[in-house]
């Protein structure tokens, strides 16, 4: 946990995410979904949960926004903290089966938070089939993005089933330690000095990059005046205005979500992936492309592309010192359903993606975030919503360990992902655990009334992507 920073000011990337659950459509909501091969020990999983909570300031905080709306809303400790209330106890209904699970986790995922609490539940639950159990955890995506996610978590994985060395430590207390929030002098002073330091940041980063973007342009003006424009043009494209999906039949949104799942060995996908010299993330966006060409099929719709943003994560390899929250760009392109070749179609995902890759626009995330976070949240939440629900499905590819873990006793034997819609009618996430691609499927049930035929979609084609192993 060490080599995550936590500031005290959300940036406006996160703020934007916050603030848009003014339109409940885009909230923003992670939620994991694990299938524990026995109950875990209750003592080991608070002293679990109590490490967690002393290694990660965010699960003691609460957002606080700037009501004179000069800076982002503030992290600050809840002083009312209250660690029964995030982990809780229940058993499953049923017969308890994964679909029972899952059918438990999608309303619970729809929720939204308490925003006078810290943004996280962790819902442990007994009953499954065969003496198993069952996990959801739940956060606010304001937190952090799925790759700080799975950093955040480690306090509650082990690599074995024996207790570990080290002495438990205690769930701390409600409301302990005392916290007196700052009076309303004190946080307008704050703000304002929050938002001048930031402007001084960021005039000094404008003057370093002038200046060398000066020296570039006397050394070679021709290529620096056409990669000016370049960047103009990216971003112009990556902000620009849709109105509908491009799916006939994906269309409707609403607040009701059904969650699904399927499993490939890696391995699979990465030899398949090699067929097109490409990689495991083509492979698996190359399967999700032709599950919905031939969910399209069923239903006699005839469309050539759709929509989709994948987030590329900004993070840099191996980053030590890295801020909590999110660090990436959504980048959001039409992929084709045309292609029945997998090979092919491999290909043309590679192709697609190593563009959006290489877009300038990427790496000023933060400074489009300023710009559209200026506007003010009743604006940006309007334009920014708009453009979402225009998405029509969102891909995802999370690591995570290759090897099995471990929670309180308890072999973590399924880690499902879910990430959020925002907007978009389907979102399919993967994520890399022992060998396997877990692979979580949200759909909004207006867009996709039928999600067990979307789901044997899928399967179909990722089996045909994986036999080319």
């Amino acid at each position: 946990m060490a080599e995550i920073e936590y500031g005290d000011w959300m940036s406006e990337s996160d703020a934007l995410m916050w603030h848009m659950e003014r339109d409940p459509l885009l909230r923003s909501t992670i939620t994991s979904v694990w299938v524990l091969d026995r109950s875990p020990d209750p003592d080991r999983l608070q002293a679990a949960v109590a490490g967690a909570i002393a290694d990660i300031p965010r699960l003691r905080q609460r957002v606080v926004a700037d009501r004179a709306a000069i800076a982002p809303p503030k992290w600050e400790l809840d002083p009312l903290f209250d660690p029964t209330y995030h982990l809780r106890s229940g058993r499953l209904g049923g017969a308890g089966t994964l679909r029972d699970l899952l059918d438990h986790a999608a309303p619970l995922a729809g929720q939204a938070f308490d925003k006078d609490r810290p943004l996280w539940e962790l819902h442990v639950l007994d009953g499954m089939a065969d003496g198993r159990a069952g996990v959801i955890m739940k956060l606010h995506h304001a937190i952090s993005d799925g790759v700080g996610l799975v950093k955040m978590t480690g306090s509650l994985l082990e690599r074995s089933r024996e207790p570990p060395d080290d002495t438990p430590r205690q769930m701390p207390p409600a409301g302990d330690p005392p916290h007196r929030a700052g009076d309303g002098a004190t946080r307008l002073g704050d703000a304002l000095r929050h938002q001048a330091e930031t402007g001084l940041r960021r005039s000094a980063g404008l003057m370093s990059a002038a200046g060398r973007g000066a020296f570039r342009l006397a050394r070679d003006p021709l290529g620096t005046s056409q990669a000016a424009v370049g960047t103009v043009g990216s971003i112009a494209r990556s902000l620009r205005p849709v109105n509908e999906p491009m799916s006939p039949i994906m269309v409707g949104r609403s607040m009701s979500v059904r969650f699904d799942a399927l499993q490939i060995e890696i391995a699979r996908l990465k030899r398949a992936g090699s067929r097109a010299e490409g990689t495991v993330n083509d492979a698996y966006v190359a399967a999700v492309l032709g599950g919905l060409a031939r969910y399209h099929r069923h239903h006699g719709a005839d469309v050539g592309e759709l929509r989709m943003t994948m987030p590329i994560n900004i993070r840099s390899a191996g980053d030590r010192g890295a801020t909590a929250g999110n660090a990436f760009a959504p980048a959001r392109f039409a992929v084709p359903l045309t292609i029945d070749d997998p090979v092919e179609r491999m290909a043309t995902v590679r192709e697609l993606v190593r563009r959006q890759r290489a877009e300038p626009a990427y790496a000023r995330v933060g400074g489009i975030s300023a710009a559209l976070y200026s506007l003010g949240p009743s604006v940006f939440t309007r334009l920014t919503g708009s453009m979402l629900k225009a998405i029509d499905f969102v891909t995802s590819n999370v690591p995570g360990p290759p090897f099995p873990v471990y929670t309180s006793g308890a072999l973590v034997e399924r880690n499902i992902p879910f990430g959020p819609l925002g907007g978009a009618g389907l979102n399919l996430t993967l994520y890399g655990y022992d060998g396997i691609a877990e692979v979580g499927i949200n759909v909004d049930v207006a867009a996709v009334p039928d999600g067990d035929v979307l789901t044997a979609c899928l399967r179909e084609s990722f089996e045909e992507v994986g036999a080319l192993s």
